[in-house]
């Protein structure tokens, strides 16, 4: 085969149509091989690349086409104490590669010293692995998008709705069945028009990087469920094609589709570690090509890892090349793949400069200046396990994050522990005191009270405890701090009254989440009531633990019918998702404060009250006159004044609505029912006159003139 010295960009295997240009960057190595492979995988060529320009190799082969199977063998020093892991007898996957065909499983031959090795991880095995990794796939990166375009949805409209691919469809009795739990079964008809039901603006997807699923977790008989442990930052994980698919191109068919039915697609992406573990797991990328330029170091033992991730590793976001391949791959995934945005695991860790969290570190600068990057929708999991991680409302301009002190507060409140209010009021008006002093808008919180790492709603109101034996780590993992209730059961029962106090709660949860100020995030099947039987980590769990049960109570469905309501109240109302944080005084033009809190006594909250441990109830007025802000056409919104009124206690509240003369107040929500509106309520209340507000119950009343 014929072998030209091609050029050193584009990083991968490029195909341009007549002839696949190879470069890969490795700072230590002393030659690098391309490994071509027929299609089972069997027959190996190797070519060694010609040339080497700024530590990346590269060659250009003109009678290589797309769909050739590759990998790469790597040769240096093989030197642990010094950070080099070099190992030519392990074959590694492109860090570039668009397509990795087929699961990796973990065996004894992909790790680079002898399974044990008195000396752990310091041996060298020269048993060849290539039979055991599957291989990279050359690709052809035409697509016709059909002219797709991007919903470009306004952050302070946005309602998403956090999703595992398979999860989603994996047992949905309408999708067809060789569809079920892939991308294609994602962007059915029957997947799509229950999110157009609820009002999805934008799915979150777990992550679908091609993934590792670690040896422990095969040893017990699971998987990485989840896909936290990302090995191919460009490829689309295979696990989720149809069988025998091209994994590429039914992604962007799910995408295309998405965006058809107005939902964006935002990918939660994991660059902070790799699959490959500490220094003893297996050899299947990065440490082979290059261990000491791609993962952080201890700087006095280098045979072994920085890890602010808790998986073993932590990549070197500090170094230009890798700081190149995750723009590579963020870029990469917008231009040709159309995602949306991008959703940052542990991003706290790609924010560290030496050992601190830097929020003006090389990461966000590269990102902020990126003409395609800083485009799109992106949010930070503000926090890593490194000392210092914790950085919620840290980070800069431009950036949302997932608000876990939203999720707390919100909890502790309907749990009825006293002394929430005054923190509950910075909740449900966007947490100006985390945003609002750096520049950044309601939208930078996203609000969430479950997600795909805790409790799912049905089960933060059925448990008090956490039952994740089915794990095999002895319910020793998942927090245990998780202000959940079970009404006296624990777990499932036939209890009717406990079952009616448990959809309440639900309900109230959930009219909370989507009615505050931010973007709410739902976790998908929290509107079906879907149960992960008490697993606050159900990672690895591909099974009924972790997949959604569509086999629909009449609770069920209504809860689903409940959310779908409220979710369009939030869409008709631009009082409820304002872009400009709430001032709590009277606004240009109008006679009353855009925002008033109230007590059960009608008047305005006092400092005693903010204070005091008893409080359970409080109300609050939008006041849809005072929106300060225009429209995207430079017109003034104009909305219907809302009152929330909120009541955590264990007994019914006598509220006295606020007296404004000349109006009323209609009931929209009541969650004593899951009716919306309440199938039975009172005709127009006046000003002034008082509304037992039921116990664990929350009001949403609209202002009408008489």
């Amino acid at each position: 085969m014929k072998v030209w010295r091609g050029s050193p960009y584009p990083l991968g295997l490029s195909w341009d149509g007549k002839g696949v240009n190879v470069a890969i960057y490795s700072e230590h190595a002393s030659a690098v091989e391309l490994c071509l492979f027929d299609a089972e995988g069997s027959r190996e060529q190797r070519i060694r690349l010609p040339d080497r320009t700024n530590f990346v190799w590269h060659g250009y082969l003109p009678d290589l086409r797309p769909g050739q199977r590759y990998g790469f063998r790597v040769e240096g020093p093989h030197a642990p104490r010094e950070g080099h892991r070099f190992n030519p007898h392990k074959l590694l996957l492109d860090p570039y590669a668009r397509w990795i065909d087929g699961t990796i499983t973990v065996t004894d031959r992909l790790f680079g010293y002898p399974l044990g090795n008195p000396h752990l991880d310091l041996g060298f095995d020269e048993r060849d692995s290539a039979p055991h990794l599957p291989k990279c796939v050359v690709v052809d990166g035409a697509y016709d998008w059909g002219g797709d375009a991007p919903p470009q949805t306004p952050f302070e409209r946005t309602l998403i709705y956090e999703v595992h691919v398979k999860g989603f469809t994996i047992v949905h009795p309408e999708v067809p069945a060789h569809l079920r739990g892939t991308y294609r079964g994602l962007a059915s008809p029957p997947a799509l028009a229950h999110l157009q039901r609820l009002g999805i603006t934008a799915v979150e997807l777990l992550p679908v990087h091609h993934h590792v699923t670690n040896r422990f977790l095969m040893e017990r008989g699971l998987v990485n469920y989840w896909g936290y442990n990302s090995i191919g930052f460009f490829a689309p994980d295979s696990r989720f094609a149809t069988h025998g698919g091209d994994p590429v191109r039914e992604f962007r068919e799910m995408v295309r589709a998405l965006h058809g039915a107005g939902i964006e697609v935002i990918l939660d992406v994991v660059y902070n570690h790799t699959g490959e573990g500490d220094e003893r797991g297996p050899t299947l990328c990065f440490r082979g090509i290059d261990n000491a330029s791609y993962y952080r170091l201890v700087v006095d033992e280098q045979r072994r890892y920085v890890d602010y991730t808790g998986t073993g590793n932590t990549l070197d976001a500090t170094q230009p090349r890798v700081l190149q391949l995750i723009m590579d791959s963020l870029r990469y995934w917008v231009t040709e793949m159309h995602v949306d945005g991008f959703r940052f695991d542990l991003a706290s860790a790609l924010a560290r400069e030496l050992h601190d969290v830097d929020r003006l570190g090389s990461f966000f600068d590269i990102i902020g200046q990126d003409p395609v990057i800083s485009q799109v929708k992106l949010i930070a999991e503000p926090w890593d396990l490194g000392e210092g991680g914790y950085q919620v409302g840290n980070f800069p301009a431009g950036w949302s994050e997932w608000n876990a002190r939203y999720r707390d507060g919100i909890r502790r409140f309907w749990k009825g522990e006293g002394g929430q209010t005054a923190d509950l009021a910075y909740r449900l008006s966007g947490s100006s005191d985390l945003y609002a002093d750096d520049g950044r808008q309601p939208h930078a919180s996203i609000n969430f009270v479950t997600a795909h790492d805790g409790f799912t709603l049905h089960d933060l109101v059925s448990y008090e405890h956490k039952h994740n034996e089915p794990n095999g780590e002895r319910n020793r993992d998942g927090t245990d701090d998780n202000a959940s209730m079970s009404f006296g059961v624990e777990g499932e029962t036939d209890d009717a009254a406990i079952n009616e106090a448990r959809q309440r709660q639900a309900r109230n949860l959930l009219a909370t989440l989507i009615l505050s100020q931010g973007v709410p995030m739902l976790l998908g099947g929290d509107e079906l009531g879907r149960t992960q039987r008490g697993n606050n980590n159900a990672y690895c769990q591909d099974n009924e633990i972790g997949w959604f049960d569509w086999q629909l109570t009449d609770d069920q469905r209504a809860l689903a019918e409940f959310t779908a309501r409220v979710s369009g109240i939030f869409r008709e109302h631009p009082v409820l998702h304002r872009r400009r944080f709430l001032q709590g005084r009277r606004i240009r033009g109008s006679t009353i404060k855009d925002l008033t809190w109230y007590g059960p006594t009608g008047s305005e909250m006092t400092d005693e009250e903010w204070g005091a441990q008893g409080v359970r109830t409080l109300g609050l007025r939008l006041a849809g006159s005072a929106i300060s802000e225009p429209d995207a056409l430079g017109r003034p919104i104009v909305d219907d004044t809302l009152l929330i009124i909120l009541n955590a206690d264990e007994e019914a509240v006598a509220f006295r609505l606020p007296s404004d003369h000349g109006h009323t107040w209609e009931l929209l929500i009541d969650t004593t029912t899951p009716s919306v509106p309440p199938e039975i309520r009172p005709g127009p209340l006046t000003g002034g006159s008082i509304r037992q507000v039921e116990p664990r119950s929350f009001l949403l009343l609209r202002q009408q003139p008489i």
